[in-house]
C-alpha cells in the first residue's frame, strides 16, 4: 500500500507573512491544499517542482496554502486524502492523475468520493481527437479515459494539452483537478485556477513582486545593506526578501495594493535605493536574465561576440545560444577541457599565460565578432588563480583573474557566471575587476 504523506501548517516565507495575513482579515478564511500523486513523486525519483511552483506563485497573489499532501498511485490513500482534504480545507487543488493509463485514478478516485458517476463529454474527446488528427495519428483508445468526468462537474480548460481539468465539490471544498505536466498546470494555474480562488475568496488586492537579480554579494551583507530600506514605503507597505540560489541572489520586494499601478507606486521609492546601495552588483530585474542583459547590450551598440572556454562544459555558450536561438548575436563557441586542446582549436602558437587574452582576441577574429569572450577554469587546485577571463574587441584587451571560494562544481559554476557578468559590465560601463564576496582574499 503507498504511503500518505502531508505536512501540516507550513510556513510561509517571511516576506509574505504580513501580507498574506492582511489578505485574509480582508476575506474569507482561506484553507488551501495541494494534493501531488504520483509514484514516481512520493518515491523522489520526480523532483516535485510543480508543487514549488504552485505555492509560490498562490502566495505571492494572496492564496497561502495551508496543506500539502503527497500520495502514490494507490486508490484507497487517494480516497482517503481526497476526503481528509475535502473536511478540513475549502479549496484543493489535486495535480497529477488525469493521464490515460491505468494508474491515473483522479477521475474515477473524484467520482467515487463525490458519489457520482463518471459521464463522457463529447466536446472534450472530440478535441482529443482533434488533437491527433492534426498530427496525423490515430487516438489510442484509451485517450477516451480522458474525456470522462464525474458528474456535475464542471470544465477547467487545458488549452494545451489532452487532459481535461475539472472543478467538483467534495465534502465542504472546492476541488479542482489538473494534469502533472509542468507547462499545463503552469498555464492553468494562470489562466483558470488563479482567478477562480482569487474569486472564491474575495481576494481583491493585488500582489505585486518586484525582484533583482545579483552576483557578487552573499545574502547576509545584502541583508545588512538594505536595512531600513522599507523604511521609505509606508508602514509594513513593502517587505524585503531574499532567495539564494547559487552563483546568484534574488532580492524581492513584496507589495500588496487595490490595483497593480498604485503596487508599483509604493515599490518605486524602495526600488530605487535598492539600486542605489547595491550597485553595480545587480546584472538584472524581474524577468531579465543575466544573459538576456549582455544580448540586448550588444545589440544595441550593432555588436556581436563569440566565446572560448576550458572547463566549463561549454555553458557560457551554452546559455547565450539559448537566450539568441536566431544565432543574431551569439556567433560560436570554442569549448575544450584541456588548455592545450582550445590552442590547437584555435591555431596559437602556445598556451602560456598569456593564452586566456590570445584566446578571446582569435575567437573573435577568426568569426569576426565585435566581442570576444574567453574563460579558462582550473579547478584542480594546482594553478592561481583558479579562473581566467578575457574580453577582447578591435581597441584593447581585459583580463580578470580570479581564485573563487570553493572547488569542483562550485568553482565552475562560479566561474560561468562571472565571465558572463565580466562581459555585462563591459557593455554597460561598471568596472569589470571588482572585488566579490565570493572571491579569495589575494596572498
Amino acid at each position: 500500500m503507498a504511503e500518505l504523506r502531508y505536512t501540516i501548517g507550513s510556513r510561509l516565507p517571511k516576506q509574505f507573512k504580513i501580507i498574506c495575513s492582511k489578505a485574509q482579515k480582508k476575506s474569507k478564511l482561506m484553507r488551501i491544499e495541494v494534493i501531488c500523486t504520483g509514484d514516481e513523486i512520493l518515491s523522489g525519483k520526480t523532483i516535485n517542482t510543480n508543487f514549488a511552483h504552485i505555492s509560490r506563485r498562490l502566495q505571492e497573489v494572496g492564496l497561502p496554502l495551508t496543506w500539502e499532501t503527497t500520495v502514490g498511485d494507490d486508490k484507497e490513500e487517494l480516497v482517503r486524502a481526497f476526503k481528509l482534504a475535502g473536511d478540513r480545507a475549502d479549496a484543493v487543488i489535486v495535480n497529477g492523475g488525469l493521464g490515460p493509463t491505468k494508474d491515473d485514478l483522479s477521475q474515477d478516485v473524484a467520482a467515487e468520493v463525490a458519489g457520482v458517476e463518471l459521464v463522457l463529454w463529447p466536446d472534450w474527446l472530440a478535441k482529443i481527437e482533434s488533437f491527433y488528427a492534426e498530427r496525423g495519428r490515430a487516438m489510442p483508445p484509451n485517450n477516451r479515459k480522458q474525456a470522462m468526468l464525474p458528474a456535475g462537474a464542471d470544465l477547467v480548460d487545458n488549452p494545451v494539452g489532452t487532459a481535461c481539468g475539472f472543478q467538483i465539490d467534495i465534502g465542504k471544498a472546492r476541488f479542482y483537478f489538473t494534469p502533472g505536466v509542468p507547462r499545463e498546470i503552469y498555464r492553468m494555474l494562470e489562466d483558470q485556477l488563479i482567478p477562480r480562488l482569487r474569486e472564491l475568496f474575495g481576494v481583491q488586492q493585488v500582489n505585486y513582486l518586484k525582484r533583482f537579480h545579483s552576483f557578487g554579494m552573499g545574502e547576509s551583507r545584502v541583508d545588512n545593506l538594505l536595512s531600513g530600506v522599507e523604511d521609505l514605503a509606508p508602514a509594513d507597505a513593502v517587505k524585503l526578501g531574499f532567495q539564494a540560489h547559487y552563483p546568484q541572489l534574488e532580492t524581492k520586494l513584496a507589495v500588496q495594493a487595490p490595483t497593480l499601478a498604485e503596487a508599483k507606486a509604493l515599490v518605486e521609492p524602495v526600488a530605487a535605493e535598492v539600486r542605489k546601495r547595491m550597485g553595480t552588483v545587480i546584472m538584472a530585474e524581474d524577468d531579465e536574465t543575466l544573459e538576456g542583459v549582455i544580448l540586448a547590450g550588444l545589440r544595441a551598440i550593432g555588436g556581436d561576440v563569440a566565446v572560448a572556454e576550458v572547463g566549463t562544459f561549454g555553458h557560457v555558450g551554452m546559455r547565450l545560444a539559448a537566450a539568441d536561438p536566431a544565432g543574431e548575436i551569439f556567433r560560436r563557441s570554442a569549448n575544450t577541457n584541456r588548455r592545450h586542446d582550445l590552442a590547437t582549436l584555435l591555431d596559437l602558437a602556445s598556451e602560456d599565460e598569456a593564452l586566456v587574452e590570445n584566446a578571446a582576441t582569435a575567437v573573435r577574429v577568426q568569426t569576426g565578432a565585435t566581442h570576444g569572450l574567453a574563460v579558462l577554469v582550473d579547478t584542480s587546485g594546482a594553478r592561481d588563480p583558479q579562473i581566467e577571463i578575457a574580453i577582447a574587441t578591435a581597441d584593447h584587451v581585459i583580463r580578470r583573474g580570479s581564485n573563487l571560494v570553493g572547488n569542483g562544481d562550485r568553482v565552475r559554476v562560479g566561474a560561468i557566471e562571472m565571465t558572463l557578468d565580466s562581459l555585462r559590465r563591459l557593455l554597460t560601463g561598471v568596472p569589470v575587476t571588482e572585488a566579490l564576496d565570493f572571491e579569495r582574499a589575494p596572498k
